[in-house]
This record gives structure tokens, sequence and C-alpha cells, in this order.
């Protein structure tokens, strides 16, 4: 008896991580790159009163055995990389990728970390930067002069200037990409560290090696369905009040049997 109450135990914190990673996922409903995320679940081991194939007589054998499982636990939580939908913005270092592929920002301890969130803007030197100040890599600065600025779908950047009407070219946007992204490390500000799971990247220009083109002006946004969103929410919250239940009717059978005389 009281394996099932530790069973039920599991199943409850179970539903509460899958709670916790769909509450994540409806929090980022509008943050731009966003990938939402999805918890997968396996059973533990199992009590083996009497395993298959075991003798059951002088000729025989039991054909399916009695193993008792021991509850669940969390195995993972799969990172969905499926492309968002498009916000057209109609500012110029606004970028989405058409595909595959990660920009690159170089973060204040030199670390190169990578997002699929393409809103960079202007520093005071004029240097692109994302939304927290690291810097697009390779670095580009925008001059003050410039009175457009032009991406074109193969990363390629240039300006045009107020003294001469001749496009000047910056600078060169590639994107990398990883043999399994769903193994990057979240660092949180829509940014992610490689792993020994992701492999290490791989940098390439847009449109080419399985990398998408760049977009200017526009932006990815999350890739968070709000309706499904709220039936896994009502899911998990039906399944973990059934765990609670068996908890109660544990507890129940356990007092009937102290109530023995």
């Amino acid at each position: 008896m009281i394996k099932s109450l530790n069973t039920a135990a599991t199943g409850m914190i179970a539903q509460q991580t899958n709670m916790d990673v769909i509450a994540n996922n409806i929090a980022n409903v509008n943050t731009t790159g966003f990938k939402k995320g999805r918890a997968e679940f396996e059973d533990l081991i199992y009590h083996n009163l009497k395993d298959p194939g075991q003798a059951s007589g002088l000729q025989s054998v039991t054909p399916t055995g009695v193993q008792t499982g021991l509850g669940v636990r969390t195995s993972d939580v799969q990172k969905d990389f499926s492309l968002g939908s498009v916000a057209i913005t109609k500012n110029p270092l606004d970028m989405h990728i058409e595909g595959g592929g990660f920009f690159q920002v170089r973060t204040p301890d030199g670390e190169i970390a990578y997002t699929r969130d393409g809103a960079f803007k202007k520093d005071a030197s004029g240097k692109i930067v994302d939304k927290n100040g690291n810097s697009l890599v390779p670095d580009i600065t925008i001059p003050e002069n410039a009175i457009s600025v032009e991406i074109k779908p193969a990363g390629e950047v240039a300006v045009i200037l107020e003294s001469d009407g001749a496009p000047q070219v910056l600078g060169q946007i590639d994107l990398a990409q990883f043999i399994n992204p769903a193994g990057l490390k979240n660092t949180g500000k829509n940014l992610y560290l490689p792993t020994a799971a992701s492999g290490q990247p791989n940098t390439n220009r847009p449109g080419t090696a399985g990398t998408g083109f760049i977009s200017q002006g526009e932006l990815e946004t999350s890739n968070v369905n709000i309706v499904d969103e709220m039936v896994n929410m009502i899911t998990a919250q039906r399944a973990y009040e059934t765990n609670s239940k068996v908890v109660q009717t544990s507890d129940q059978m356990l007092q009937t049997a102290v109530n023995i005389r």
C-alpha cells in the first residue's frame, strides 16, 4: 500500500514539472525568437515479483510475470526549434532568419552566444548590438552620417552615406548551425551556449549549407501556440488531480487496514 503512495507522489512531482514548462511557454508567448519546451517522462524501475519466463511448473513458464511499476520521473525538457511566425517591423536593424541558423553575439566576458532574436540596435558608438548590449559577430559599426542601412539576404551589410550616394559595404553577417540544436544550453536573455550534446557550431553564409536567408525589417515571433498550451495545461492539471486522488484512496485503504479489530 505504501508503494502506491510513493508512486502517486512521483506522478504529482512530474506533473508539477510539466506545469512549470507550460507556464514558461505561456509567459514567453510574445518573446521574440522564443522556442517552446516540452516535458518528457519515463517510468522508474520495477519491482519484479515474478520475472517473465520464470519457471512455473515442471515443464512450463509464466508468460508475462508480475512486475509492479514504481512511478515516473521527468527525463528531459525537449526544445522545439520549429519556426515562429513573422512580424513586419520595417526597422532596418531588425532581422529574421528564414530557416535554420543562429545569430552570433559576443557577451561582455568575451564568450560567443547564439540567438534567434534578431531585434538589433545601435549603441552609442554605432556598433550593432542586441537589446542587452551584446555586440553582433562580426563587429559592424554604422557610421554617424549613414542615411540608410541595407542588409541583403546573404548577410551583406551596406550603408549609404550623406556625402556619397553609392552603397558602402561594412561587413558580412554569417549564421551558425548545430547538429543538435535541442542540446544547446539556455542562459536566458534569448541566448544559447553550445554543449557537448549540441556539438560545435558550423558557421556559414546565409542561404548556404542549410542556413536560412536574412530578411531585413522583420522579426521571428515566439513559436508558442497558446491554444495548444491551454490544452496541455488542462491535461497536466487533470493528471495531477488524478494522482492526488490515488494518494487519497491509498490513505483510505491504509486507514481501513489500521481500523480492523
